[in-house]
């Protein structure tokens, strides 16, 4: 059998689902992010006292700010990750709609460090593929695997990858380090897999 290059196999993947999750955003627009939010609002049990992590969208990621405001507006608290220090887990920063968000490494926004820590219960997590076993693709850095490891150390956290439905494939490579999800949630369906 021969050995697999799994570096090189997840650079080629992430190459194909960028391509891939810019024909689903053309085709399903802005629709998508209260699409998205209707499926987990349908299907995700979250506690009253959850702290619900989002991620301010880039490139062409499934938006999750209407689930996000519509959660604010149900009283549940709010957070959004900041890249700190490179190589190390995300910080989650408090976060609600008139928040002013401070531009971040990558092209990501977040709230600016006065808005002080929200470790969260529930965490969104954005991705370029997910398979039938909840593993994720994401962009290389380790991020989010990082910081969901040391999360579930410390205690029970929920995750959940937002997805286009385009963005399923049969079966990711994957290694020791990379962090399973708990959901996936597409504009078609909510999937669990634990």
């Amino acid at each position: 059998m021969a050995k697999i290059d799994l570096q090189t196999d997840k650079r080629k993947l992430r190459r194909e689902a960028m391509a891939c999750r810019t024909d689903a955003r053309a085709k399903t627009g802005p629709l998508a992010g209260y699409l998205v939010a209707t499926q987990f609002l349908e299907n995700v049990t979250i506690s009253e006292t959850a702290v619900i992590a989002g991620y301010w969208p880039i490139n062409d990621e499934i938006t999750p700010v209407p689930l996000m405001k519509r959660l604010h507006q149900d009283g549940f608290s709010l957070a959004l990750p900041a890249v700190v220090e490179r190589d190390e887990r995300l910080q989650f920063r408090g976060w609600e709609p008139d928040v002013e968000l401070e531009s971040g490494p990558f092209g990501t926004s977040h709230p600016p460090a006065t808005t002080g820590d929200a470790p969260p219960s529930v965490v969104l997590v954005p991705l370029l593929a997910f398979d039938s076993e909840g593993n994720r693709l994401g962009y290389g850095a380790g991020y989010y695997d990082r910081t969901l490891a040391t999360l579930r150390e410390q205690g029970e956290v929920l995750a959940v990858g937002f997805s286009f439905e385009a963005q399923r494939i049969d079966t990711l490579p994957c290694h020791d380090g990379d962090q399973k999800l708990d959901w996936v949630v597409t504009e078609n369906a909510a999937r669990r897999f634990r």
